[in-house]
């Protein structure tokens, strides 16, 4: 749904799948996008990590799979989404993943975009991920930066999706969520202000001492520390 979002993730995906070349495109990049993308296209096979921004007016051969992490903000974008695969003659999948709570917005795509799905039952026997990217967030201030700052976006991208009636934030587990973007402690921000968090266990490390991997990032870091003493 957001930018920090692919780029979090496109980073994670990096780490967890070596076989597979994985590439990340979003509105911001702006000039690096049609290289990337010409490049993805070029590819035997392949992961891209994208925004809407690849939703539509695009076409590269025999896409798989369209996996649907987050639901779009609006109807029309998700048959859009899903187009990226079954092109010309092919078969394809598309996948959106869904929260219980989420469930109606099947029927809502069903009535107003004439979109049917069914369901897919959750995959057994999936491995635990998650320990591993917090390690990469302790070891590197660049990923423990980009969780914080994907789990941020996503929220904000949340609150104002168009079903707003579906997709209530009010009933966000912003715990497991935390979780599952694997983050050393909660970000401060407005949405969570007041807000206690007991299903949520915080790294005893302080992330103040966690440094970047890159030495002049970490350089100018130490520096404005400094400034801030």
């Amino acid at each position: 749904s957001t930018c920090a979002c692919v780029e979090y993730y496109g980073k994670a995906l990096e780490s967890l799948i070596k076989q597979v070349k994985i590439m990340s495109i979003h509105g911001k990049m702006k000039h690096k996008r049609n290289k990337i993308f010409t490049e993805f296209r070029k590819l035997p096979g392949g992961i891209l990590v994208c925004t809407d921004v690849m939703a539509r007016g695009i076409d590269i051969p025999e896409v798989h799979w369209v996996l649907q992490y987050d639901p779009p903000s609006s109807a029309s974008a998700f048959v859009h989404r899903c187009g990226r695969t079954a092109r010309i003659g092919n078969v394809g999948s598309a996948l959106v993943f869904l929260l219980p709570m989420e469930e109606s917005y099947v029927n809502f795509l069903s009535i107003n975009q004439k979109c049917p799905m069914q369901e897919m039952k959750p995959q057994t026997n999936v491995l635990d991920h998650l320990p591993k990217l917090k390690s990469m967030a302790l070891a590197d201030r660049a990923v423990f930066e980009k969780g914080m700052k994907a789990f941020v976006s996503y929220v904000q991208a949340y609150a104002k999706h168009e079903c707003h009636l579906i997709f209530r934030i009010k009933d966000l587990d912003f715990a497991s969520l935390a979780k599952g973007f694997a983050l050393l402690k909660m970000p401060k921000m407005p949405e969570l202000r007041g807000k206690c968090f007991p299903d949520f266990t915080p790294v005893t490390v302080n992330t103040d001492s966690i440094s970047f991997k890159d030495k002049n990032r970490e350089k100018q870091r130490q520096k404005q520390l400094e400034q801030q003493r």
